[in-house]
């Protein structure tokens, strides 16, 4: 097998077994340069020699390409500033090799790690590094410059490269990180963000929806895909083919409000008033507003243009099951079940039929359907 072949088969297992670190990947410049070691990159382009990779399995070179990829996202050529090039090119390698190694892939040899620096930010460890190289530790274990060049040589290679590519470089790499952190919002909310990656960020707000934006959308989709046979679409009726009509039906929306004692009195006033902003601002539909704690209290039907009038019975235990349970037996054609709750109950052991989304105020696992978290 040729290197490339070898780098495009780790690309695609990448991709599979760790879809974040893959997905970043597949954006690097992959450059070969023989009078290196083994591997390095600025987050721009990933180095590498080939007669290195060569030796290598495909697992280690997954590795190395999640290591490129997470200098991008961590800007670290941008995070550089004053500090020595090659010091700090090892403390970021160290870094993110740590966090890769909690995610259980393969280090390859040549790839720079150090145990006592685990759980450290990269300028953290730089410190501890460039100590050792001033006290001029005579145990070290790697191979360190004169304690007095740990200043003066950052700027050796910078010295060799024009301004404008190096401004170049460092707005690609700012793009590469932005789309970088996008991506991780979206892998943290489905569950896919890898090990430990959160003590590289300040992920507060991460995973964190407009509830309302995400909702429209979701009945935006639903609504072009629910099509009325009656009337036929004209455009091939003089054919004889009928197609099915390009005006929506109106949509039902089944919605589950938890008035159980958990909920308190501010937050089913938020409930009902996120219900009531709900039907101001989706149009032709109809809406099944259903109140229920361990069992379901009272089941109203609310079309376009009504106001929310609606008396909340309850106080009881959270039981969820009651509410999939009544729609089953009683509702037709559901696409979609909105549960405004705290979480606080007890689930149903299969997902059913249709979609599911549970609006509530806080972070939670849940078997089945997707969270959409209110404004705190």
């Amino acid at each position: 097998m040729t290197t490339q072949e070898k780098i495009s088969q780790a690309k695609a297992k990448l991709l599979v077994e760790y879809p974040y670190f893959g997905t970043l990947a597949t954006k690097l410049e992959l450059v070969v340069n023989d009078d290196i070691e083994s591997f390095k990159s600025n987050g721009v382009k990933l180095e590498y020699r080939e007669e290195y990779l060569k030796e290598l399995e495909l697992p280690e070179i997954e590795f190395i390409l999640a290591n490129g990829a997470m200098h991008a996202t961590l800007s670290h050529d941008m995070r550089k500033q004053k500090r020595s090039g090659w010091l700090w090119q090892m403390a970021t390698d160290i870094a993110i090799n740590d966090m890769l190694l909690q995610n259980e892939m393969q280090m390859p040899y040549g790839a720079q790690y150090r145990k006592r620096f685990s759980g450290m930010y990269a300028e953290e460890i730089y410190a501890q590094l460039k100590d050792d190289i001033l006290r001029e530790d005579e145990d070290l274990e790697y191979e360190a410059d004169d304690s007095e060049d740990v200043e003066k040589k950052e700027n050796e290679k910078q010295q060799e490269t024009s301004e404008q590519q190096l401004q170049e470089e460092i707005l690609q790499e700012q793009l590469l990180a932005e789309e970088a952190i996008s991506l991780l919002e979206s892998k943290l909310q489905s569950g896919e963000a890898p090990v430990s990656i959160e003590r590289f960020f300040n992920i507060e707000g991460f995973g964190k929806v407009d509830w309302r934006e995400e909702l429209r959308e979701a009945l935006d989709r639903y609504m072009r895909d629910d099509y009325a046979l009656i009337p036929p679409s004209k455009k091939l009726l003089y054919q004889g083919i009928y197609l099915p009509s390009n005006i929506s039906r109106t949509f039902v929306l089944v919605i589950a409000i938890d008035s159980s004692g958990s909920i308190d009195e501010m937050l089913l006033s938020e409930f009902l008033s996120e219900v009531e902003f709900l039907m101001q601002q989706v149009q032709n539909y109809k809406i099944g507003l259903l109140i229920c704690d361990d069992k379901v209290h009272s089941h109203q039907t609310f079309e376009s243009g009504e106001h929310l009038d609606v008396r909340v019975k309850g106080s009881g235990s959270t039981d969820f099951r009651p509410v999939f349970s009544y729609i089953d037996e009683k509702l037709d054609d559901v696409k979609l079940l909105l549960y405004f709750t705290d979480l606080e109950g007890i689930f149903p052991k299969e997902a059913p039929n249709y979609s599911v989304k549970w609006v509530t105020p806080k972070e939670a696992d849940v078997p089945f359907g997707e969270l959409l978290l209110l404004d705190s």
